[in-house]
């Protein structure tokens, strides 16, 4: 039984540019229904789609005043009815459609698995939405295979990383992109053979001048506008551009700045794909977890075993004690953090 009906979150309030459109609340507790679980939140991460909700860029957002945040990692509280496959005190990460940025958040059975032992509990959380999305598109939607040419935009942030470990894991030669020297330091451990600044250069004019690469296999791009329409020249037969985001529109101000954004994505007629023999992917984790739980429960179980067998490392930029969430946010809006941002209830 519970020892208390109220818990501390941090509650989204209105759209902005600051962490102030946050507010530290006291809320209830929620209850589990039938299919899902309770956990005591020891710690939560943060994606860049929670700076898309702040900014009002994110439909898929709750009306406000809410609670968002998607990765989460503790303690199992109490379990629905039909629950079989956890019970009260298992160790757990996993995700949660909105509502993480608490101390107590529910979620279905399916959307958590247990912290394999010697796996830290934030390299977990970071393995929840950031490598859960990477594994369903490197290894579940589009399989990165041996030879392949592949691209990583933004390689440096949390899904990024993980993309470009996955893809040299597989055999692939892989490219990335950064902004800094210290993130192309980072991407160049982690294994790209061409790291690129975005700021200072031409993605494309550096991979077609490069013996190595020419043309591209995969592409995956969390930015969106321009960099996709740039993007599909480099690909060859048999060519996928994989979007996953749309960082860039956090730069356009106004309607018609917006406007200009998405024009720059370009446009494609199925005949001109047909032709050339490219695709192009979306990836919205939101929609897999609402309409194929079981792949997502599938790629949850495995990116985790993965971390739990060392095959994929974490990277955590910093854990935040929660009295410093508005920091948190703040970095990663800012775009001064390299890979999982977490906040910890416990520091």
């Amino acid at each position: 039984m519970l020892m208390t009906d109220k818990m501390k979150a941090w509650v989204l309030t209105t759209n902005g540019p600051t962490a102030s459109v946050f507010e530290q609340r006291e809320l209830p507790v929620p209850t589990p229904a039938e299919d899902e679980v309770l956990i005591k939140v020891w710690q939560f991460g943060l994606n860049f789609a929670d700076v898309m909700a702040m900014l009002g860029l994110y439909r898929d957002c709750p009306p406000l005043p809410a609670v968002i945040g998607y990765d989460i990692g503790g303690v199992v509280e109490a379990v629905g009815a039909s629950v079989t496959t956890l019970k009260v005190g298992d160790t757990v990460v996993g995700m949660t459609r909105f509502g993480g940025y608490a101390e107590y958040a529910v979620t279905k059975a399916q959307a958590l698995t247990k912290l394999p032992e010697g796996l830290a509990m934030e390299d977990g959380v970071a393995m929840i939405t950031q490598g859960v999305t990477a594994e369903y598109m490197a290894s579940y939607q589009q399989p990165v295979r041996a030879g392949e040419k592949v691209l990583v935009h933004a390689a440096a942030g949390g899904v990024g990383g993980l993309l470009v470990q996955m893809a040299v894991n597989a055999g692939a030669s892989v490219a990335g992109t950064a902004g800094s020297k210290e993130k192309l330091d980072k991407i160049s451990r982690l294994g790209t053979s061409l790291p690129i600044n975005y700021r200072s250069g031409d993605f494309v004019s550096q991979i077609e001048s490069s013996e190595e690469f020419g043309k591209l296999d995969v592409i995956f791009d969390p930015v969106g506008g321009a960099s996709v329409k740039q993007g599909i020249k480099l690909l060859r037969p048999g060519g996928r551009m994989v979007v996953f985001g749309g960082s860039s529109f956090t730069n356009a101000k106004g309607f018609f700045s917006k406007l200009r954004n998405f024009l720059r994505f370009g446009f494609y007629h199925p005949m001109i794909l047909l032709g050339k023999s490219i695709s192009i992917l979306g990836v919205n984790m939101l929609r897999i977890g609402d309409h194929r739980p079981e792949v997502l429960a599938e790629c949850l179980q495995s990116v985790v075993d993965k971390a739990g067998r060392k095959e994929l490392v974490a990277d955590v930029f910093k854990v935040y004690p929660a009295a410093e969430f508005p920091d948190a946010i703040m970095a990663l809006a800012e775009r001064k953090t390299t890979g999982k941002v977490v906040v910890s209830w416990d520091s």
